[in-house]
């Protein structure tokens, strides 16, 4: 392969994207990954593109906003070059009011909504009418049309695709070359502060299921009781997830997924039959600042990180890939305070 200007660590969702942008961009990259393509967290099975709630609003909420009306172009793209689907619909989302106090918090968010997202997106309260939604008190539902889901495998593997159509290879092993990118998750925030004596982020692990079940091909994601459930368009449903800060086992399964399914098959009625087709279990990079620590390397000089997606890497990835390509390539800078490494080192 030709010599690199760029070697990522990391082949991610945050490793492969920011590879995706630079490479358009004419540059030269590497990823470079032991454990192979979305063996973390972005080798799950849920995907929700889940928006922040539209009020007290902040630098994080107004990226993520970006990151989320971008997407239908950034993932067009890699489809397009690839050939292959990464799942993506901005497909909405359902979630129950329950009772007078969850109806008046919907009624503010509506109309910080309506401010904040800037006519690109509603927020709205409906009646709720068919099968595929979530069990509600009040017989109101708040309709999204921010929300949106992808497929994480899928999304790596497109990503893979579209950078190999680039000629940028996916290597398990390499000699550093170039400019140094870490994508290394959660192991990576763990390495780091080590190194740094002191804690900047740790692994959260997460328990998942995919049931069987077939909705329209763009049915809205549905959330109720902390659950996310996603319908693929390859006949699934995804339910997820816990959140487990102690673990011994980073990809086992247990009972507390049990529970989950339980939870969901309780909660939405429409999936009580649904069969569970596959348990899955991760570990996802959370920094200290709970915000995507992004820019240059606190220890490595000319080095850059890309970590701590944790629960809305997906969602962020294609406005972080921006970002980065834009300080890696032009030395532009334009990370939010709040996700710069210093933040998860105070």
């Amino acid at each position: 392969m030709a010599m690199a200007d760029i070697t990522i660590y990391g082949a991610g969702i945050f490793g492969l994207s920011i590879a995706w942008s630079c490479v358009t961009r004419g540059a030269t990259v590497q990823v470079i990954d032991p454990y192979g393509v979305g063996a973390g967290s972005s080798g799950g099975v849920v995907g929700a593109l889940a928006p922040h709630t539209p009020e007290n609003w902040n630098d994080k909420k107004q990226f993520q906003f970006e990151s989320l009306i971008m997407a239908n172009r950034y993932w067009g793209a890699v489809e397009q070059a690839g050939g292959l689907s990464t799942g993506y619909a901005r497909s909405g989302r359902l979630q129950p009011i329950n009772d007078d106090r969850a109806l008046e918090l919907a009624k503010t968010r509506r109309v910080g909504a309506k401010q904040l997202w800037q006519g690109l997106a509603e927020f709205e309260i409906v009646k709720a009418a068919g099968t595929w939604l979530p069990k509600s008190e009040s017989g109101l539902v708040i309709h999204d049309t921010l929300s949106g889901r992808m497929h994480p495998r899928m999304t790596c593997a497109a990503l893979v695709a579209a950078l190999a159509s680039k000629g940028c290879d996916v290597v398990a092993e390499g000699a550093p070359d170039g400019i140094i990118v870490e994508a290394t998750g959660w192991r990576g925030l763990l390495e780091l502060a080590e190194q740094m004596e002191q804690p900047v982020g740790n692994g959260v692990k997460g328990q998942a299921a995919v049931l069987q079940f077939a909705t329209a091909p763009n049915a809205p994601q549905l959330f109720a009781d902390a659950l996310h459930i996603i319908p693929h368009s390859n006949g699934t449903v995804a339910i997820g997830s816990t959140s487990e800060r102690l673990f011994d086992d980073p990809t086992s399964t247990d009972q507390q997924l049990d529970d989950v399914v339980s939870r969901a098959k309780h909660a939405f009625p429409v999936l009580q039959n649904a069969r569970v087709i596959e348990r899955w279990a991760g570990v996802r990079p959370r920094s200290k600042s709970r915000a995507p620590m992004i820019g240059h390397h606190p220890i490595r000089k000319d080095a850059f990180i890309a970590n701590g997606g944790f629960k809305i890497g997906f969602g962020m990835a294609p406005k972080i890939a921006e970002v980065m390509a834009d300080l890696i390539l032009n030395g532009t800078d334009r990370i939010p305070e709040g996700f710069r490494p210093e933040a998860s080192l105070r």
